[in-house]
């Protein structure tokens, strides 16, 4: 076995300054409004099957154009949780990594979806994302909790906004203690 010894260094060195930055960062609730940088997400025909596949959805909204065309959206859409997929298409950091939290500690807490139309096959996706609410809390186990709420705003390649979605993050304070 060949162990890069310049990798664990630099693992290291992450793990020590996340938490020396996590000891002197901001107050949780200087978060909230921090705004992530708007990028484009395409919704592909041939994505939205593999998602439906993926999920065990056969429905045939989801892959089959002639009865898609004869439905009352006119054509293919995407499932209702297709748009958790952002995350292949935006730049830069995690969710974790915006909120400075430490990512041995993080979980993903709630998905929320708010729709106000559909999501069509071959829309362009603009995506503003935005902390709307950033909180700590004791937990039962694993000590404090810290919880971070990402709100996205999806608007089409019209300008029109499809869907707003949450998603919560959280951070326990540690390792679980039973």
């Amino acid at each position: 076995m060949v162990i890069n010894i310049q990798n664990c260094l630099t693992k290291l060195y992450f793990w020590k300054k996340l938490i020396a930055d996590k000891e002197n960062s901001m107050p949780i609730q200087d978060l909230i409004g921090k705004e992530v940088s708007p990028f484009d997400f395409p919704i592909e025909r041939g994505k939205i099957k593999e998602f439906a596949n993926a999920i065990g959805d056969d429905n045939p909204i989801y892959f089959d154009l002639e009865y898609a065309r004869k439905s009352p959206f006119k054509g293919i859409i995407a499932p209702p949780t297709f748009t958790r997929t952002q995350v292949f298409w935006r730049p830069g950091p995690t969710n974790a990594e915006i909120a400075g939290l430490d990512a041995r500690f993080v979980l993903h807490g709630e998905e929320e979806y708010e729709y106000f139309q559909p999501i069509f096959a071959g829309d362009i996706l603009t995506c503003r994302m935005k902390i709307t609410e950033a909180y700590a809390k004791e937990g039962k186990r694993g000590g404090k909790m810290i919880f971070v709420t990402f709100e996205t705003t999806f608007y089409n390649q019209r300008g029109e906004k499809v869907l707003v979605s949450r998603s919560i993050t959280i951070q326990t304070g540690g390792v679980v203690k039973n």
